[in-house]
């Protein structure tokens, strides 16, 4: 088994130029819990999960402001550090504490592509309670997704740096790359990578209970008004099922639960084509993948990229 500094993802940090009406939606509607506020700034809990947050809205222009992870310690953030350095990654800043809401001890560097990635110990947690039988909301963060116009140079920067490993591929009618999913643990992915005409997000997956809760908050969100892209269905490669959504700030959205846990000793990626229409839906029930589908995900063009978030 592949022996990682890289625990597990923790949240993502979004800005968005219609903060409250953005703050309102996941609040009021999609189901996450508010637990500190600044001006300009809210940070948003999932009720099942032991993170002090899974997602942060701050008010300016649209852009991803950074993806969060885990590191067990401050033997291995420092052993991981060391090593982005050595290989000649770019940092935000080396480690130190953080001041910013949960605390910890952490360092920023840029992706390939220039997105900002945080690691981060020693941060307060939060308690987390059992989500109930059909309670619609989310238990946590699944994972997130990019859009990359260099997919498989931005695949090998997390496999060469963080040593994530590729779990599955979907393909192209013609054989060629189109999406890659990455793991740095035993779930099947907390990142995925998609080709796009540009750098930005695709999508943020939120883990729900179970499939009667994943239903009912679907048909929740879609009671608010919100315009469901794609699905439901359930989606091959994950084996997890999918209904996406689009935010008030126009970003992809999505409601899912049972994404594979892996076995890494026996585990073997597949590469799944699309025109096998199965792999985009096992179940048929989501309309066919189409090029009017992918282009709600393409979203604008990140604007942080190469640079950092003021907080």
């Amino acid at each position: 088994m592949t022996e990682r500094l890289v625990s597990h993802l923790r949240y993502a940090a979004l800005a968005v130029p219609d903060f409250q009406t953005e703050r309102d939606f996941f609040v009021d509607y999609w189901g996450l819990t508010e637990v500190h506020a600044e001006d300009g700034l809210s940070y948003l809990a999932a009720e099942g999960s032991s993170e002090p947050f899974i997602l942060r809205l701050r008010r300016d222009d649209k852009r991803i402001d950074l993806v969060g992870f885990a590191v067990a310690n401050r033997a291995d953030l420092h052993a991981l550090a060391d090593k982005l350095h050595t290989e000649g990654v770019q940092f935000v800043h080396d480690p130190q504490e953080l001041t910013g809401f949960s605390g910890g001890y952490g360092f920023r560097v840029f992706d390939g592509d220039g997105r900002v990635l945080e690691f981060s110990t020693g941060y307060q947690t939060r308690e987390a309670r059992k989500i109930r039988e059909r309670e619609p909301i989310p238990a946590k963060l699944s994972h997130v997704v990019f859009n990359s116009a260099n997919l498989n140079q931005s695949a090998q920067w997390y496999i060469d740096h963080l040593d994530f490993s590729i779990s599955d591929s979907l393909t192209r009618p013609d054989g060629a790359d189109m999406m890659h999913f990455m793991r740095c643990n035993t779930t099947h992915h907390s990142v995925a990578i998609a080709m796009g005409p540009h750098h930005s997000l695709h999508h943020l997956s939120f883990e729900m209970r179970g499939i009667e809760e994943w239903m009912r908050g679907a048909g929740k969100i879609l009671r608010s008004g919100a315009r469901m892209i794609w699905g439901p269905g359930r989606h091959n490669a994950g084996d997890n099922t999918f209904a996406y959504f689009l935010s008030p700030a126009g970003n992809t959205i999505e409601y899912t639960t049972e994404l594979s846990v892996l076995d890494e000793e026996t585990w073997e990626p597949h590469r799944l084509n699309i025109k096998e229409v199965s792999n985009q839906d096992q179940w048929g029930t989501a309309q066919e993948m189409s090029e009017l589908i992918a282009r709600e995900s393409f979203n604008d063009i990140d604007k942080g990229l190469f640079v950092a978030p003021p907080v």
